[in-house]
C-alpha cells in the first residue's frame, strides 16, 4: 500500500462512521460498505477520490473521499475527510424527519405494564 491509502475498515473507523475498527471491518465484510459501486473486503485500499456507500442504522451514506487520516483524530477534523453527496444528505434528513413524525404520532404508555398486564401480553404473544 502506497502512503496515500489506506486499509477501508481503518478509514472508516479514523472518520468516525463507526466506534470500533471491529464494527468497521463486520459492516464491510456484511455487505454494508460499498467502494466505487463494487462490494469490497476489509483490507481493501481506499484513496482520495474514491466513492464510497455506506449502509449503517437503516441511513445510506453516499460520500467521495477526500483526505486519508494515518491516525484518530477529533471528530471535527475526521469530517474533513469526507464529502457528502447533497443528494445523500437531503434523502439522509428526509428519512430523519420522517421517523421522527411517525415516533411523535405512537402512542406512548402511562407507566410501565404490572405483573398482572405482564402476563396478559404473554399469553397474548404466545397465542398468535
Amino acid at each position: 500500500m502506497n502512503s496515500d491509502e489506506i486499509r477501508i475498515d481503518k478509514w472508516l473507523w479514523h472518520s468516525r462512521f463507526f466506534k470500533t475498527r471491529p464494527l468497521a471491518t463486520e459492516a464491510v465484510s456484511g455487505g454494508k460498505v460499498h467502494l466505487n459501486g463494487h462490494r469490497v473486503k476489509a483490507g481493501r485500499a481506499v484513496k482520495a477520490g474514491d466513492a464510497l456507500s455506506i449502509q449503517k442504522d437503516c441511513v445510506l451514506y453516499e460520500i467521495t473521499v477526500k483526505a486519508i487520516l494515518k491516525t484518530r483524530r477529533p471528530a471535527k477534523e475526521a469530517v474533513l475527510t469526507y464529502e457528502e453527496s447533497e443528494e445523500s444528505r437531503l434523502k439522509r434528513e428526509k428519512e430523519l424527519e420522517m421517523k421522527k413524525l411517525a415516533s411523535a404520532t405512537r402512542p406512548v404508555p402511562q407507566r410501565k405494564p404490572d405483573k398482572r398486564q405482564r402476563e396478559q401480553l404473554r399469553q397474548f404473544k404466545n397465542k398468535y
